[in-house]
């Protein structure tokens, strides 16, 4: 279908197949969103529950580790607690100098397995029979420090936990003993044999295969002991460097709080797990700072996974909701369309054509309201017919009868003009034969006559004035001439000259305006109205001042002037009013005619601003001629 002005329109059917679709694609999109939202939700929740499994796992087999570790640690507590025997009584034999005793004697008497070391108290190792250690400082570990310095200056046997050397990885089993004077504390560390060590230590790597089946995600397990130092968890790692602290696990452990820390771009996410497992009574903490290194990728591949499902789902149900969309549009839309094609009929021209009936009430209202409308319609057209041939009757006898009043109006206004034509020359003929007289009699007589005589002269030449006013207001209205270039300066001059007894100052310079010949009149009913209503002595100045695309015409005088409410409604018709300046009204009621003609604007001011007793300044612009 193509609409009036060429623009294709889309069917109603197309409109309801967009707005099914713009409705389900929406819905069906953020079915799956909140769907895909739901089991990403659920998908790391069930991973965040297998990481606390796994770390809840490794907590629970490093405390049965050391449970077990512990059983064989008590079992050496009274050999250890034997071999100071010896110890102290070489310090005695020594004089309570630790540099004269022998203590690779006390070593050999000891065996191979035991070491002995002096610390002095300063906390550092000062002699001993591991030279690895001599010179290790324990003030470095505060809390271990303060434990041996208060051991020191007591008088009891301490045993330590077995403990994992961090240079070799081999376990050893500590023990302390004050000397007698406190100067010194007595350390002894028994190394455990291999036997031991293969029965009770910490089987690290059977805890990591344990674990990694259960959780695909984890790839990594290292193990911390309260220093931050790694130990070594199998015989297949290389010993560790002493020196070597992860900082984040010696955190971990003084903040006694777990750490995450995600790596995006490795795809990795570690989590370190403080697992308290110290003794009370122990110079040593075994406490252990668990490294767990979990991969994202699996995580990430089920979501990709599930992501790309819920496309493919939302996408194939978008598919089928347009493939559904058609065929219902098209059933909903085919009652409307038997209606569109049968208006269609009608609007040709067969007001007779039926409306087919369809099912469904708003579709029969609908028929019954166009069926309605088309008997209302041809009931319309019978009247609009009917009142058709009534108004081209009257039309006719409209227009003979406003060619007869036209006629009648032309006539009328010819005799209208005769009259005026005769009147305006008659009266005006009487009235200078009148004025002629008049002014003979004013000379010859003398007392109240002449007074008479003069009151006499004055009405009638005010009366010429009224006529030359209605030939001049006649004149300006049936004028149908053109505007033209009109020489400004010659009409002021001439009209002053009509004025030889006034006392008229002109400051003007040679201006062209547009206008036409009733321009003098402008300047004769000013200058006139100046003459008039001003005493004998007024003095008149008529000034033209260059306004670029303007000219500024003023006419100012000494005279009475004009009260400020005059000044509005002076240039309306018999705006004069009935005072001592009535007169004025039809004069000036023609000047502001003509000057608004010309294209200017007139108005009158007081010719000394605020002063209106000093005299009246009527000001008017008139469009100015360029040369060339």
């Amino acid at each position: 279908m193509t609409a009036a002005g060429g623009r294709r329109l889309r069917g109603f059917s197309t409109h309801l197949v967009l707005v099914m679709i713009l409705i389900t694609l929406p819905t069906i999109g953020l079915i799956s969103a909140l769907d895909y939202r739901q089991v990403e939700e659920n998908l790391i929740a069930e991973e965040n529950r297998l990481w606390e499994q796994t770390e809840r796992s490794v907590i629970q087999s490093l405390c049965l580790m050391d449970a077990g570790l512990n059983l064989f640690d008590c079992t050496l507590d009274g050999q250890m607690q034997e071999a100071f025997v010896p110890v102290l009584a070489e310090y005695r034999r020594a004089g309570g100098d630790p540099e004269e005793m022998d203590l690779a004697g006390i070593k050999e008497h000891l065996g191979e397995g035991m070491d002995v070391y002096v610390i002095n108290e300063s906390g550092v190792i000062e002699y001993t029979t591991y030279q690895p250690d001599m010179g290790l400082d324990f003030r470095h570990m505060p809390d271990f420090y303060d434990r041996i310095t208060e051991i020191r200056l007591g008088d009891t046997f301490t045993a330590d936990r077995i403990v994992a050397e961090p240079a070799s990885g081999r376990l050893r089993k500590y023990a302390y003993m004050p000397s007698p004077d406190h100067r010194y504390l007595f350390e002894l560390g028994l190394v455990c044999s291999s036997v031991e060590t293969n029965r009770f230590d910490p089987k690290y790597l059977a805890l990591k295969d344990d674990l990694v089946p259960l959780n695909p995600a984890l790839k990594e397990i290292r193990i911390f002991d309260c220093y931050g130092r790694l130990v070594n968890a199998t015989e297949s790692e290389s010993p560790a460097d002493p020196a070597a602290v992860d900082l984040v696990a010696r955190a971990v452990y003084e903040e006694k709080q777990s750490r995450t820390l995600a790596d995006p771009a490795a795809g990795r996410i570690i989590r370190y797990i403080l697992v308290d497992i110290s003794a009370a009574g122990s110079p040593s903490d075994v406490s252990r700072v668990v490294e767990l290194t979990y991969s994202t990728a699996p995580l990430d591949a089920r979501l990709t996974q599930m992501l790309l499902t819920h496309i493919l789902l939302a996408l194939s149900a978008g598919l089928v909701a347009c493939c559904i969309a058609v065929p219902v549009s098209r059933q909903i839309t085919r009652p409307v369309q038997d209606i569109v094609d049968d208006v269609d009929t009608i609007a040709r021209g067969d007001l007779d054509h039926p409306i087919r009936i369809s099912a469904g009430a708003e579709f029969i209202r609908l028929e019954e309201s166009i069926g309605a409308m088309v008997d209302s319609l041809k009931e319309s057209i019978r009247r609009l017919r009917a009142s058709k041939e009534t108004a081209r009757d009257y039309s006719t006898r409209l227009e003979d009868l406003v060619r007869e009043r036209t006629v009648d109006l032309e006539e009328s206004n010819r005799a209208a003009n005769l009259f005026l034509d005769i009147m305006v020359h008659d009266i005006n003929n009487a009235n200078t034969i009148a004025i002629g007289y008049t002014r003979f009699l004013v000379d010859a007589l003398e007392g109240e006559r002449r007074e008479m005589a003069e009151k006499m002269l004055s009405r009638l030449e005010q009366s010429s004035a009224i006529t030359r006013c209605v030939a001049t207001f006649r004149q300006a209205v049936e004028s149908e001439s053109t505007l033209t270039r009109v020489d400004l300066d010659r009409v002021i001059r001439s009209e002053i000259a009509n004025h030889p007894a006034a006392r008229i100052r002109y400051e003007g310079q040679p201006f062209a305006v547009l206008a036409d010949d009733l321009l003098s009149e402008v300047f004769a009913n000013l200058i006139g109205n100046a003459v008039k209503f001003g005493d004998p002595a007024v003095e008149i100045a008529v000034r033209v001042e260059d306004h670029g695309e303007d000219i500024l015409v003023s006419v100012e005088d000494t005279g009475p002037g004009i009260p400020d409410e005059m000044k509005q409604r002076l240039f309306t018709r018999f705006g004069g009013g009935e005072n001592e300046m009535s007169g004025l009204g039809l004069g000036l009621y023609i000047c502001r005619m003509l000057i608004t003609r010309y294209g200017g604007w007139i108005r009158a001011e007081d010719r000394v601003e605020g002063h209106p007793e000093e005299g009246a300044a009527v000001r008017f612009s008139l469009r100015k001629v360029w040369e060339g």
